[in-house]
């Protein structure tokens, strides 16, 4: 029988480096929270400095834990190796990756899909997950082994038409974990979140009438997920606790998704 003490400790990253890109807002910024409340140093990866640096004073207000902003575009992949870098110079090890930077623009109909938006929706939220977790997980396979984060989407699985190349890249995405789970195996564990609807800023461009009107139907739970609700399986997955799991997906989304076949 578990004490208290040690389940704990299952979830307990003192002395853990955690990096989270698009980490200043949204599911990022929660994890970033989250993480260090339980002991972690986090680096906040994203677009804009200013946005990186009040999310990190923010966090180490909160934690009393290290935490510092960098800028970072994950559509550019020497972006990648220039973050992997700093981390490594900064704090000479990365314990938990979470690729969790992504976009999905808005566009008229699929024809209106242009090279550069395709482009760039896949660059974004596929191609430079790779690239960070390829660098990262490759010396974390070489040293005392780690944990990789993938944020995918249930578009992944059930995309619509408004959101096809974003579904296609969170789908490559899904594909990536697996392959990278199995790459860095045994030391590294790669397994990913694949969120539905979250009342994060985005959701600030909604229509929140019609959303809640639809969500009555076509989610279980009925409503959108709040940022915080996805704090117990970013810790999960980072942590001890999830040491027997690799290669894992896991859906949360009020039940709106059906799994992949």
């Amino acid at each position: 029988m578990q004490s208290a003490d040690t389940l704990q400790q299952y979830f307990d990253l003192g002395g853990k480096v955690a990096v989270i890109t698009g980490g200043s807002r949204g599911l990022g910024l929660a994890m970033a929270h989250a993480f260090a409340a339980v002991g972690a140093s986090v680096v906040i990866a994203s677009r804009k400095q200013e946005a990186c640096d009040e999310a990190a004073a923010a966090v180490t207000a909160a934690s009393g834990r290290p935490c510092i902003g960098v800028a970072y575009h994950a559509g550019n992949w020497e972006d990648s190796d220039r973050l992997a870098a700093l981390v490594y110079e900064r704090f000479g090890r990365v314990d938990v990756l979470v690729n969790n930077a992504g976009m999905s623009p808005l566009y008229e109909s699929l024809t209106a899909v242009s090279e550069a938006l395709y482009d760039k929706v896949l660059d974004v939220n596929l191609r430079g997950p790779f690239r960070l977790a390829a660098l990262i997980g490759e010396r974390m396979a070489a040293g005392e082994g780690g944990s990789i984060i993938n944020v995918s989407s249930i578009a992944a699985v059930q995309p619509t038409p408004n959101e096809l190349p974003y579904g296609m890249a969170k789908a490559g995405l899904n594909a990536m974990t697996l392959g990278l789970a199995r790459a860095y195996a045994p030391k590294v564990r790669v397994n990913c979140i694949m969120p539905g609807p979250f009342l994060t800023d985005i959701a600030k461009a909604w229509d929140m009438e019609a959303f809640n009107r639809r969500a009555q139907s076509t989610i279980p739970l009925q409503r959108g997920g709040d940022p915080d609700e996805v704090v117990g399986a970013a810790l999960y997955f980072a942590s001890a606790a999830s040491s027997y799991t690799t290669g894992a997906i896991l859906k949360i989304d009020g039940g709106s998704a059906y799994p992949a076949a």
